[in-house]
C-alpha cells in the first residue's frame, strides 16, 4: 500500500469513528513534485522545485455536504481537517441532490511512469536548455524546461480505493531576431523525448523568417494553424463547450447527436493516452471520452453530481472547483489523418530540415494547397466574448506569414481576431489535417492538448494586434 493510500484510508477511518457509520466520506491524497528550469537572455536564471502533499476530504453527513482540504499529514493535522470539515457540515444547507459515493470498481493502471523523468535533476533540464540556446546560433533565447511527478490515492467509506502515478516533461522556448519571435514547444511523457537542439533550431528559423513584417488589412483569410494555435482551440472548446455544467445551464454550443463540425474532425478526451492519474477527484476511473466523432458532437463531460442530474453518470471528470467551473476535459486530442483535401504527411513535428516559416512536412503539405492565405504559429490572450456560440477574441503571436500559391512570401504583423471556434471548424470549413499530432502543455497541472496542423477555409481577423 502506498503512503498516500494509507493516509486516505486513515482519514476515512477517522471520519467513521468521529462522525458515525452513517457518514459518507471520500478522500483524495496527492503528492506533487514540480521542477522548473527557466532561461532568459540565453542564460538559465532560475531553477525552482516544489514538493507538496494535499489532502482533499468531502463529507456527507446528516443530509449535508461539505469539503475540506489541508497539507498536513501528521495525526494532529488529519484530525484537525476532519474536525473542521464536520463543523462546517453543521452549518451547511441540506443537499438533496447528493449523488452518493463511487462504488468499488476496477481502476486502470494507466501508462507507465518514466522514473528518469519523475526524478530528473536540474542538470538534466539544463542540458536541454543549453542545446536550445546553442541551436539558436546567437539569437536571444528564453523559455523553460520543466518536469513533474504526481502520485495519488483515493479512498471512500463505500470501500472503493484507487492509486496511481504520473510523470511528464515539457519545454517551451522562443528565439528572438530583432523584434521577431519564433516559438517551439512540446510536452512528453519522457524528458529524453525533448530534443532541445531541434526545438531551438525550429524557433530560430521561424524568428529569422518573421523579420520585417508587413501590415495586411483585416478580413477573412484562409489559414493554416500550427499545433500551438490549434491547442488554443481545443482548450476553449473543452472549457466552454464540452463542460457538462455549462451544457446543463444552456451556456454551451454543444448539441449531442448533431453534426456541428466538419466530418474530418474527431475529438476525444483521452487521459490514459499519456501519463496521467487514472482516476478523478471522486475516484471515478478515467477513460477515453469521444467528444466529436466524424463531425458529430457525441458527449460532454460530467462529474458524479452533474452526471446524476443528467441521467448519464460520471465520465471521470470530477475536479477541484468543479462545482463552480464545471467538469472540464483536460486531455483533448484532435485525431490526425487524411482529410477530404487529400493531405498526406508522415514525418515528425520537429525535424532537422527546418526551413524558416514552414518548419515541418505537415505544415508544408497544408501550405502547399493554399492559393492565398495566412500561416499562423500561435494564439495568445484569448478571451471568450459569447460563451453560447464560443466567439473568442485574441491575438496571433510568434509569427504570421502571407502564403501565395503555396509559398510563404512575407512575414505579416500580428492580428487581433474574433472568431466562433465551432463555426470555424464547421461542416465544409476544414480543408486539411496533418498526420502527425503534437502534444502541447496545458495551462493547469496534468492538462495537455494534442493536435496536428490544421487548414481552415476562413478565419476572421478584425484588426492589428493593438486594436
Amino acid at each position: 500500500m502506498s503512503a498516500e493510500l494509507e493516509i486516505a484510508a486513515g482519514v476515512v477511518d477517522l471520519v467513521r469513528h468521529t462522525a458515525g457509520p452513517a457518514a459518507e466520506a471520500e478522500v483524495l491524497v496527492t503528492r506533487s513534485d514540480l521542477a522548473l528550469t527557466r532561461f532568459a537572455n540565453s542564460f538559465v536564471h532560475q531553477n525552482v522545485s516544489e514538493t507538496g502533499v494535499a489532502v482533499h476530504l468531502r463529507l456527507h453527513v446528516d443530509g449535508r455536504t461539505v469539503t475540506g482540504s489541508g497539507s498536513r499529514v501528521d495525526a494532529d493535522g488529519l484530525a484537525a481537517l476532519v474536525e473542521r470539515t464536520r463543523a462546517a457540515a453543521r452549518l451547511a444547507p441540506p443537499d438533496p441532490a447528493w449523488p452518493g459515493l463511487t462504488a468499488p470498481v476496477p481502476v486502470p493502471s494507466g501508462p507507465g511512469v518514466d522514473e528518469a523523468t519523475a526524478f530528473a535533476s536540474p542538470d538534466e533540464r539544463a542540458e536541454r536548455v543549453r542545446a536550445f540556446v546553442e541551436a539558436v546560433e546567437g539569437l536571444e533565447a528564453a523559455g523553460y524546461c520543466r518536469t513533474a511527478y504526481r502520485s495519488g490515492a483515493f479512498a471512500n467509506s463505500a470501500g472503493h480505493t484507487a492509486a496511481g502515478r504520473a510523470a511528464e516533461a515539457a519545454m517551451d522556448g522562443i528565439a528572438r531576431a530583432g523584434g521577431a519571435d519564433g516559438v517551439a514547444r512540446l510536452c512528453a511523457d519522457r524528458l529524453a523525448d525533448l530534443d532541445g537542439a531541434a526545438l531551438g533550431a525550429r524557433a530560430a528559423a521561424k524568428a529569422r523568417a518573421a523579420a520585417d513584417p508587413v501590415e495586411l488589412p483585416p478580413g477573412h483569410y484562409e489559414v493554416v494553424l500550427e499545433p500551438a494555435a490549434v491547442a488554443d482551440l481545443l482548450h476553449n472548446l473543452a472549457w466552454y463547450g464540452f463542460n457538462g455544467k455549462r451544457y446543463a445551464e444552456r451556456q454551451s454550443f454543444a448539441e449531442p447527436g448533431t453534426a456541428q463540425f466538419d466530418p474530418s474532425v474527431t475529438l476525444v478526451d483521452d487521459p490514459l493516452h499519456a501519463s496521467t492519474l487514472p482516476f478523478d477527484l471522486e475516484g471515478t476511473p478515467r477513460r477515453a471520452l469521444p467528444l466529436v466523432e466524424r463531425g458529430t458532437t457525441g458527449a460532454v463531460a460530467y462529474d458524479r453530481r452533474g452526471g446524476a442530474e443528467a441521467g448519464a453518470g460520471s465520465t471521470g471528470h470530477g475536479m477541484p472547483g468543479g462545482a463552480t467551473f464545471g467538469p472540464i476535459p483536460h486531455n483533448v486530442r484532435l485525431l490526425s489523418g487524411t482529410s477530404d483535401a487529400g493531405v498526406a504527411v508522415a514525418a515528425g513535428p520537429v525535424s532537422a530540415g527546418v526551413t524558416g516559416a514552414v518548419g515541418d512536412p505537415d505544415t508544408a503539405a497544408l501550405v502547399a494547397g493554399m492559393r492565398r492565405g495566412l500561416l499562423v504559429s500561435d494564439f495568445w490572450y484569448t478571451r471568450v466574448l459569447d460563451p453560447k456560440q464560443l466567439v473568442v477574441t485574441g491575438l496571433t503571436r510568434n509569427g504570421v506569414w502571407l502564403v501565395e500559391d503555396g509559398v510563404p512570401t512575407r512575414a505579416v504583423r500580428d492580428f487581433r481576431f474574433t472568431e466562433s471556434y465551432p463555426r470555424a471548424l464547421g461542416p465544409g470549413r476544414v480543408l486539411g489535417l496533418g498526420r502527425t499530432a503534437v502534444r502541447q502543455p496545458g495551462r493547469v497541472d496534468g492538462s495537455w492538448y494534442e493536435a496536428p496542423a490544421l487548414r481552415l477555409s476562413s478565419w476572421h481577423f478584425t484588426g492589428g494586434a493593438s486594436g
